[in-house]
Order: structure tokens, then C-alpha cells, then sequence
């Protein structure tokens, strides 16, 4: 299993999930596109696309930092022009790229609400359309959602619909296009943690230190990403994956290494949504 020499193109890949996938490509030697917003040190966002890139670079791999909004079609297209031109290619693309608000369909602000489709359903549709000419040309083409299983059940829909439509907007890109492009051998697959990631995300919306040691590592979604990528392309696409069980599947026990807190049990976690 190796990915050396393979480019990557990973929205939202300055921190958190998205960069631990970058990080992890990079020991083989990939080449890795930080398609993201952050140019700017922020005052609550750990890291930026420039120091994205150094951690690639000391990781192994190429990097290419580029200032990507994905909800704008010129943005978006200009960004896969130049990971062409100085890769040479699109080998595998992550749709890791995502917008939360958590709020009830009364309180949701209607400018919430345009960012989360915009981003999460919309860009991750645009992003894949850009995608796919480029990656036809690939030899084991991969598209990577992170998104949710298409879990249709109420009570994930309930508390808050918007973003629930929102990922599972992203979720519905996979079940349609692995159908589409698979006489092309492009796969799409969805990817989702079974436990809550210590991100940014959970530090600052979703319960802070005590949430975070209750989650797992960016690490798990990371190894579990390159698993995917790794496996054949005509053989694995149109699927809901979850982190723990891709791992399982290939023969890793020790699940331990990937939690924040090592002295809980495994149930003491806190299961993420829609799982």
C-alpha cells in the first residue's frame, strides 16, 4: 500500500481531519493540494494553508497552498487548473470542506443556513464536477466524502434540519455519482467517525476540553481515509464507510492509540451524529 506520487486534492485541509488525510499520504511521499480559506493565523483556528503545507513538507510530501472558497465556481476551477499544472494530475479528491450550525429551524439565520449548503452540499457537488475530468485520467481514481450514512431517520433531522439536509446533501453527491462514473472507475465513497473527532469544530461549538477528551483523534479518519484510497477503485465505491470499521476490516485492534483521553473504556466516548 503506498500512495507515492499520487495527488491529492483536500478541501478544508488547513487543520483538523483534512489535514491529518494530507499528513498521512504525505509519509508515502504524495503530492498534496491544501485547498482552504485560511491565510491568516485566526484567533480560535489553529493553523493556516502556509503552515498546513510546511507539516506536509516535513511530513514527506509536495504541497501546494491555495486560497479556495468552494462556494465560488471561478475559485474552484482556478484551483484545479493549477494543481494540473503542477502536478500533472488529480489522483484522489477529498471533500472534507464543511459548515456547522446546530440550531432549530426557528433559530437557524438564514445566512447559516445559505453557508451550509453552500459549502457542505453545493461545493462538495462543485468540487467533484472539476474533479472528474482529471480524475478519469487517474489510475485508481477516489472520491472521498466526509459525510454521514443516508440514516433517514427523525431524530437525525429534528434538532437541526438544516444542517442535517446540509451533510447528508454531500451524502446524496456519493450515492449519485459512484453510479454515474462508475464505468469510468471513479469512486465515490462517504467516510464518517463512529465517535466525536477532536477538531475545532468540538472545542469551540460542541462542549470544549470535556468534549475533547471524550473524542477520538483526527488520526483515525485519517488512517482510515488512506485504507480507502489504497483499495481498488472498481471494487469499493457507492459506500457509507465508518472510521472503526474500515480499520477493523483491515486487521487493526488496538483503537486505544486513537482516543485523546487512553484511560476510558470505549463506550465512555461520545458517539458523533448520525451513528
Amino acid at each position: 500500500m503506498s500512495l507515492k506520487g499520487k495527488t491529492l486534492f483536500i478541501t478544508g485541509s488547513s487543520r483538523g481531519i483534512g489535514l491529518a488525510i494530507g499528513l498521512r499520504a504525505a509519509r508515502d511521499g504524495a503530492n498534496i493540494v491544501i485547498a482552504a480559506k485560511t491565510a491568516e493565523p485566526h484567533p480560535k483556528l489553529e493553523g493556516t494553508i502556509y503552515t498546513a503545507a510546511d507539516d506536509i513538507r516535513n511530513a514527506g510530501g509536495q504541497a501546494l497552498p491555495l486560497v479556495v472558497d468552494i462556494r465560488y465556481e471561478d475559485q474552484v476551477k482556478d484551483a484545479f487548473d493549477k494543481a494540473v499544472s503542477e502536478f500533472g494530475g488529480i489522483d484522489i479528491l477529498v471533500n472534507n470542506a464543511s459548515a456547522i450550525n446546530l440550531t432549530s429551524t426557528e433559530a437557524v439565520d438564514m445566512k447559516r443556513y445559505d453557508l451550509m449548503h453552500g459549502v457542505n452540499t453545493r461545493g462538495s457537488f462543485l468540487c467533484s464536477k472539476y474533479a472528474v475530468p482529471h480524475l478519469k485520467k487517474a489510475a485508481n481514481p477516489h472520491v472521498l466524502m466526509i459525510s454521514p450514512p443516508l440514516n433517514m431517520e427523525a431524530r437525525w433531522f429534528a434538532p437541526h434540519v438544516a444542517y442535517t439536509m446540509a451533510k447528508f446533501g454531500m451524502s446524496m453527491c456519493v450515492l449519485g455519482m459512484a453510479e454515474e462514473f462508475r464505468s469510468e472507475g471513479i469512486a465515490f465513497n462517504a467516510l464518517w467517525p463512529r465517535t466525536t473527532i477532536a477538531t475545532a469544530a468540538i472545542q469551540n461549538l460542541l462542549g470544549g476540553d470535556q468534549m475533547m477528551k471524550l473524542s477520538r483523534k483526527p488520526e483515525i479518519m485519517a488512517d482510515a481515509a488512506y485504507a480507502i484510497f489504497n483499495k481498488p477503485s472498481r471494487d469499493l465505491t457507492g459506500q457509507f464507510l465508518i472510521d472503526d470499521e474500515v480499520l477493523r476490516a483491515d486487521g487493526v485492534t488496538d483503537f486505544k492509540q486513537y482516543q485523546v483521553d487512553e484511560s476510558l473504556n470505549e463506550n465512555q466516548l461520545a458517539p458523533d451524529f448520525f451513528v
